[in-house]
């Protein structure tokens, strides 16, 4: 398992292969879809998989909490477009004080001083695995002050009519059915930190869920991106390795 982050070209990760390490799984995308075998996000195109691939990449922490909502509502009520605002919580790439390490200004402001928007490829990440979807993702970030659990802010526009009880009962359904142990449903009044150390990649927060007119729709998603896309990473390499061709003792 590779999770520096710093690896994200074929180039260099097939050094991991000819200094002999028979496969790879990444925690992070390759830099274009070209860069990696395959690109899973686990219970969703996991199946994809047939063992011959040596550099898998198991995507991004905020690529699993929204890949299964939005397969899910496209399948289920169709969209439009969609808009992703992500607060995620501070990263290894940020200093603690001001400092000049980074060509993006924002990156060089103390991370726990600020809230700091940055660039994402969130949308590319979607659309990616998504590609129903392509042309119709638009995605920002913004790093927040806090040590871990993030959410999503997702503005979508349906295809046809709906309302928030109806989208709420979809992802409730869904957490108990078809996407349960991914997904998680609660109308509780949670605060960010509940969630650490929750398993699933997303929890909606149907407390928060509104709609404008009949096709404009918010949902507001939490996830621990540490401890849940940890979980994502073990199932991925679970299931791979069970395809890989046995070997002698």
């Amino acid at each position: 398992i590779e999770s520096s982050g710093c690896y994200g070209q074929r180039a260099e990760l097939t050094r991991f292969l000819d200094a002999g390490c028979p496969r790879l799984l990444l925690s992070h995308p390759g830099h274009s879809a070209d860069d990696v075998d395959a690109t899973i996000v686990h219970g969703i195109n996991t199946d994809s998989l047939n063992g011959s691939e040596r550099l898998v990449s198991a995507a991004s922490c905020t690529t699993n909490a929204i890949v299964p909502i939005l397969a899910l509502l496209d399948r289920e009520v169709g969209i439009e477009q969609v808009m992703l605002t992500t607060l995620h919580s501070v990263m290894n790439d940020q200093p603690l004080i001001d400092g000049y390490h980074h060509e993006d200004l924002r990156r060089t402001r103390s991370a726990m001083q600020s809230i700091i928007p940055v660039s994402t490829g969130l949308a590319r990440g979607v659309e990616r695995l998504l590609p129903c979807l392509s042309g119709k993702v638009s995605a920002k970030a913004i790093r927040v002050p806090t040590l871990n659990v993030s959410a999503i802010d997702l503005m979508l526009n349906t295809q046809r009519p709906v309302s928030a009880s109806e989208i709420n009962a979809l992802l409730a359904a869904a957490a108990k059915g078809p996407l349960a142990g991914l997904l998680a449903y609660s109308e509780a009044a949670h605060a960010s930190i509940d969630f650490n150390h929750d398993p699933h990649s997303a929890i909606v927060d149907g407390s928060q869920t509104r709609t404008a007119g009949h096709h404009l729709v918010n949902l507001f998603v939490w996830f621990d991106n540490e401890w849940g896309f940890a979980n994502r990473m073990l199932e991925v390499a679970d299931h791979w390795s069970r395809l890989w061709p046995s070997q002698p003792d």
